[in-house]
């Protein structure tokens, strides 16, 4: 799996979750810039998370499969 695959998982986990946090802001009341931009690097870093753990259970599985291989 490529660059283009884990930047496309990136953003499909990035995306709706800033929607999601930036809907709770606003349902709360806050609407203020920095309420959005604070959701917006809680989704940011959360989506890194995911899909740095993601990655690297991937490389984690392939390389095990190569040394399971004669």
């Amino acid at each position: 799996m490529g660059a283009i695959f884990w930047i496309k998982r990136y953003l499909l986990a990035a995306v709706p979750l800033f929607a999601i946090l930036a809907a709770v802001e606003w349902f709360k009341g806050s609407t203020s810039r920095n309420d959005y931009l604070s959701a917006a690097a809680w989704a940011l870093g959360a989506a890194a998370l995911f899909t740095w753990s993601a990655w690297r259970r991937y490389r984690e599985a392939e390389a095990h499969e190569r040394t399971r291989k004669p």
